[in-house]
């Protein structure tokens, strides 16, 4: 009998004090799964939070770890959370995104096939909004069709993979599109049948069409070749 293939989940965090226990609870259903959260620098009380989650685990529920990194910024984060991840497989987590109840088992049924290099969840936004009902038709839609899903999706791989390819790249932005570019001629990303629910609060912070064209012009800026400190800088000061 095969032996099942262990996770390592890894999230970076920032000042998330009022999610990250519900993003820790729902985690709880997985099997042979650990759990790496990786601070970046929080002033409130996710750290805190984290810690006591951390120390209350149980025989029979995944591992918790913490990490409080001296350099912020998600690339970062992940980088450090994956060189101390035991698991076989790696998925990358937004504090913000909640994943399906049977996780574990469709990571592990989505990597199997021996074309597979990656994959990732379809997206659902946790809002009646009907119009980001068509901003998750087209994310679905561009991640089957293109290979490009976004950091959102969880995306997941094989720790064997994720060292080959030397992690993501030390950018202040489009970590996640710039590594799953590098990923795509490796070989196929695969979408998990089950969807991830993530937060709308991106979306209603400047509104849908706004939130979409700024994301659309990071992308454009990231192609034309423009710094991505540059664009960073350029995303915070439209969104302030």
């Amino acid at each position: 009998m095969t032996q099942q293939l262990t996770i390592s989940i890894i999230i970076p965090v920032l000042n998330e004090a009022g999610i990250i226990e519900n993003t820790l609870k729902r985690l709880k259903t997985g099997s042979d799964v650990e759990i790496i959260v990786v601070d970046g620098g929080s002033k409130d009380e996710t750290i805190d939070l984290v810690q006591q989650w951390e120390k209350s685990g149980t025989e029979n529920q995944p591992e918790i770890k913490l990490i409080v990194s001296s350099n912020s910024g998600r690339a970062n984060q992940m980088n450090q959370g994956a060189a101390i991840a035991k698991g076989d497989i790696l998925l990358f987590l937004h504090a913000d995104t909640k994943l399906p109840p049977d996780y574990s088992q469709f990571v592990r049924e989505t990597l199997a096939p021996p074309q597979v290099i990656a994959g990732a969840f379809e997206l659902a936004i946790d809002s009646p909004q009907k119009s980001l009902r068509f901003i998750e038709t087209m994310v679905n839609w561009r991640s089957r069709f293109f290979s490009l899903p976004y950091g959102d999706q969880a995306l997941f791989l094989k720790q064997k993979t994720f060292q080959e390819m030397g992690g993501f790249a030390d950018l202040p932005i489009m970590e996640d599109f710039e590594f799953v570019k590098r990923l795509q001629p490796q070989g196929k990303i695969a979408i998990a049948p089950a969807q991830v629910i993530t937060s709308p609060r991106r979306w209603e912070k400047l509104g849908v069409f706004k939130t979409t064209l700024i994301n659309q012009l990071i992308i454009l800026g990231y192609y034309l070749g423009i710094p991505p400190i540059k664009l960073k800088n350029l995303y915070r000061g439209i969104k302030q």
